[in-house]
């Protein structure tokens, strides 16, 4: 299965960025900043995403890059033999499924409340109006089920085209449309007139507002929010991390992707508080603020409907990036374990992730009785928790403690050395085009980096040959022989003091010089 690539840095870094900023960035970020003390807060949240969210980003990079696989292989690919690594790519696979369990639904409620913006279904109403709006939604199973269908349908349809025409191409322009659109509302929020009082609130230091919640409770706000904005834990950034070229600094490229995460939250700020204090509204959090809070602010400012509008279709562009990105993790994740082509893995999870995501449909209406973490909570908060409280936070310790551990023996290198996940793979295992080269394997052999696409295999040190390439193929393990249903471990190695050979996958497969070179069982010159 031959292995896709980003057509452009930009495509992976928006990609990546997007895949990062989805629903949280404006519906907490932004209040747990005022609530906390402004920018005494913003500098407490960026150092803990300098020492915390940063190092984990680079570690799902590393991982990606160096098995040129998805969570669902990335492990057995780069783990030490004896090891258990590999486990966790069913906590990592069953992470995408819950997220979206949930996200496919609330993405939903950003494209029903875009259309009603858009049609001027707010206009006139008060308050409790807009209140009875969202309320009325929720209690309709088959209009949230019909957005939700419709997300999927079309975060699929993008996955479908392929990852250059489809998830770059579209994800890449949504991308810089959602910048452009937040950077038109957050001007038009900070001009009008009282949006002093909301800046202030917002990012002036009060650390007095920290000493009354408490240093401790603002200091695990800032860990919580630094941890999980960036979408850490569960390989959805994993996987574009395969896509990366080895030209690329992984550091460099997770920075930049940071930066773009921090900028669209602090943003999200700039347009909420302002509008709110300009109109006396007091600013709420999570799900209340979109849905209540803000269609009440748009309903009394001048040309509110325009720019309501314009608002949740920044939204959905925030949460649609998210549903795409992780969408194609789990398409790479069951084409790498079943070997089924990309449109039979998405036509098959349109079905699974539309059934999947009913319990939370309905646990705001049929099954509204089921209160799973007790009274006033619902399906959806559940899922939540099991995704935010669980797999996120061990899954970045998985990830952190597989790059720190020293699982090489002594006399190979440690893992972010010399044939580990910052340069490469481990000398026992398969590289792909995109890990380090020159590594040596033991004392003969070179490593190279051209992937045989007839057979999906990498070849080591490639020479041209008439009808493919050539190469002596060994178990690298064992230095004895072929395996040829190894086709994920088996390694193809030039060793230096060798000629050419004939390629046993390929029959007919000669050297250019017309040499038939040694016999393919032959295992050293002496």
């Amino acid at each position: 299965m031959e292995r896709e690539n980003f057509s452009s840095r930009l495509g992976f870094i928006l990609i990546s960025a997007g895949c990062a900023i989805g629903l949280g960035n404006v519906w907490r970020f932004p209040f747990i900043t005022g609530m906390y003390g402004g920018a005494s807060f913003v500098l407490i949240y960026l150092f803990f995403l300098l020492i915390l969210g940063l190092p984990i980003m680079v570690a799902e990079f590393s991982v990606g890059r160096a098995s040129c696989r998805s969570a669902a292989l990335s492990f057995d690919v780069l783990e030490p033999k004896g090891t258990k690594w590999h486990l966790y790519k069913y906590g990592a696979i069953a992470g995408n499924y819950i997220l979206m369990m949930f996200y496919t639904t609330v993405a939903g409620w950003m494209l029903y409340y875009f259309y009603k913006m858009a049609v001027g279904s707010f206009a006139g109403l008060d308050a409790k109006g807009v209140g009875a709006l969202f309320g009325g939604l929720l209690g309709d199973p088959l209009t949230m089920t019909f957005n939700m269908v419709l997300t999927v349908i079309i975060c699929f349809g993008v996955c479908l085209l392929g990852l250059q025409a489809g998830v770059e191409k579209i994800t890449k322009t949504m991308m810089l449309c959602l910048l452009m659109l937040m950077l038109a509302l957050a001007a038009n929020s900070m001009f009008l007139p009282g949006a002093e009082a909301g800046l202030k609130y917002y990012l002036y230091p009060d650390f007095s507002k920290a000493f009354d919640k408490g240093i401790s409770e603002v200091i695990f706000a800032a860990m919580g929010q630094a941890f999980f904005t960036l979408s850490l834990g569960i390989g959805a950034l994993a996987i574009f991390g395969s896509y990366i070229a080895k030209e690329r600094s992984l550091t460099g490229e997770a920075v930049f992707i940071t930066i773009l995460d921090t900028a669209v939250a602090l943003i999200s700020g700039l347009i909420i508080f302002p509008a709110c204090f300009s109109f006396g509204v007091k600013p709420d959090s999570g799900p209340n603020l979109l849905f209540v809070t803000l269609p009440n602010v748009f309903n009394a400012m001048p040309w509110g409907q325009f720019w309501g509008a314009l608002f949740f279709l920044f939204m959905i562009f925030a949460s649609y990036s998210t549903v795409i990105a992780v969408f194609e993790n789990i398409t790479a994740c069951i084409r790498d374990l079943t070997g089924w082509s990309r449109s039979k893995t998405i036509y098959i999870n349109i079905v699974l992730i539309i059934l999947l995501s009913m319990p939370c449909v309905l646990g705001f209406n049929v099954l509204s009785h089921i209160q799973p973490l007790g009274p006033g909570s619902c399906i959806l908060d559940l899922e939540d928790f099991f995704i935010s409280n669980n797999l996120l936070p061990l899954g970045s310790l998985v990830y952190l403690l597989f790059c720190t551990q020293r699982y090489h023996s002594r006399n190979n290198p440690p893992v972010g050395h010399s044939g580990g996940i910052g340069s490469g793979v481990p000398d026992d295992q398969p590289r792909c085009p995109h890990s380090g080269y020159g590594q040596r394997f033991g004392s003969d052999y070179r490593r190279s980096l051209l992937r045989i696409p007839e057979r999906g295999l990498v070849a080591l040190q490639p020479q041209p040959v008439r009808g493919g390439i050539l190469l002596l193929a060994l178990d690298a393990r064992r230095e004895k022989g072929l395996r040829p249903d190894g086709l994920r471990r088996i390694l193809l190695l030039q060793p230096q003091t060798f000629d050419l050979v004939r390629h046993p996958f390929l029959p007919g497969a000669e050297a250019q010089s017309g040499r038939r070179g040694l016999p393919f069982h032959s295992q050293r010159r002496e």
